[in-house]
């Protein structure tokens, strides 16, 4: 693509269900969780950067706390295409923000497209390719693009968008209007998502042109839009806390989707690991682990001095990282952000966030 589209990565999220792993100041975001040796963050840049053409047409927004972590990250990226949140108030703010930024050193007709930092994506020819035709799209239409991933089983833990009326091809890639997004079905809802054949996943990615989408949250969130026009970032304190998906996208008239098929998963928990890393053996083990009547269990050890030894046990998540082990039935990977909770509120453990 050489430069035609700008994109922008999503960077602030705290990865808390990859806790204790993921902690304050090293979030999922920095981590190797693949095996690759590069963090999330930095193989996110490497699949963006042959479509911004260069570092300077590639930014990061993130957290205040995060800023200086992200340039150590990557430190080819010029320093004022990092974008430092004072606070953390969703994708929404953010998203604007950004996109008012963006703006005002390319013009409105500036592409651009907004990624999560901790994806995978298995097949990255197809993944650019599909970029290749959103930011098409975007250009030459007023098209809020979202990519859109064919389920597998029906998740729910995922979002979820309907496709409507079919409106053309963009790169041999058919786009769908969209009719409504979802937010995390229960199994029910997500099992009749799926025979319909009309639904896929929210990958959170968008692709759009900054004056079509300054426009739009003029319209729909004037609240997060016009302070930040009038005090950039020192509006922050009082906007919203809103997802871009509430704010923007449930609202908007100019949503379409583009169903992605090049391998993806948001690696939203210790599951999406076992996922990725499942081989022939019965267990998935990064680090030390002997085990005696072990199976369908995730052993991660990150000190390569440590040993796991499990004995009897089925389905489990077990996490050894410096002074924490975490032990989870895979089934309620999703409530270690509850225990996170519990140890912000005791003093006596707050240090272990």
């Amino acid at each position: 693509m050489n430069g035609s589209l700008i994109p922008v990565i999503l960077a602030g999220g705290k990865g808390e269900r990859f806790w204790p792993l993921s902690r304050r100041h090293r979030p999922k975001q920095f981590l190797s969780l693949d095996g690759s040796g590069k963090s999330l963050l930095q193989a996110t840049a490497d699949r963006l950067l042959p479509l911004a053409g260069n570092w300077e047409n590639l930014w990061v927004v993130t957290s205040s706390q995060l800023a200086e972590g992200v340039a150590a990250q990557l430190p080819q990226m010029p320093a004022h295409n990092i974008l430092a949140e004072p606070e953390g108030r969703d994708t929404a703010p953010a998203v604007a923000w950004s996109t008012l930024e963006i703006a005002q050193r390319y013009g409105e007709d500036a592409v651009i497209g907004f990624f999560p930092a901790d994806p995978w994506i298995g097949d990255l020819p197809g993944f650019q390719h599909t970029l290749q035709a959103a930011a098409q799209l975007a250009a030459t239409t007023d098209a809020i693009a979202t990519l859109g991933v064919k389920p597998s089983y029906p998740a729910t833990g995922y979002g979820y968008i309907e496709q409507g009326d079919r409106t053309g091809i963009y790169g041999n890639l058919p786009v769908y209007r969209v009719n409504r997004f979802t937010e995390k079905p229960d199994l029910h809802t997500a099992e009749e998502f799926l025979s319909t054949g009309r639904f896929c996943w929210n990958s959170g990615m968008f692709i759009f042109r900054a004056g079509v989408v300054l426009k739009e949250l003029h319209t729909h969130a004037p609240d997060i839009l016009i302070p930040l026009k009038q005090q950039g970032r020192a509006a922050y304190s009082q906007l919203p806390k809103i997802s871009i998906d509430y704010a923007l996208m449930e609202k908007t008239k100019l949503a379409y989707v583009l169903p992605a098929d090049f391998g993806w998963d948001d690696l939203g928990d210790w599951n999406a690991i076992a996922r990725l890393l499942q081989g022939a053996t019965p267990n998935v083990e990064v680090g030390h682990h002997v085990g005696l009547d072990t199976a369908g269990s995730l052993v991660y050890a990150e000190n390569d001095e440590d040993v796991v030894v499990t004995i009897g046990l089925e389905d489990v998540v077990i996490v050894r990282d410096r002074n924490v082990t975490l032990i989870v039935k895979k089934d309620r990977t999703q409530e270690i952000k509850q225990v996170l909770k519990l140890l912000q509120d005791n003093p006596k453990f707050s240090h272990l966030l």
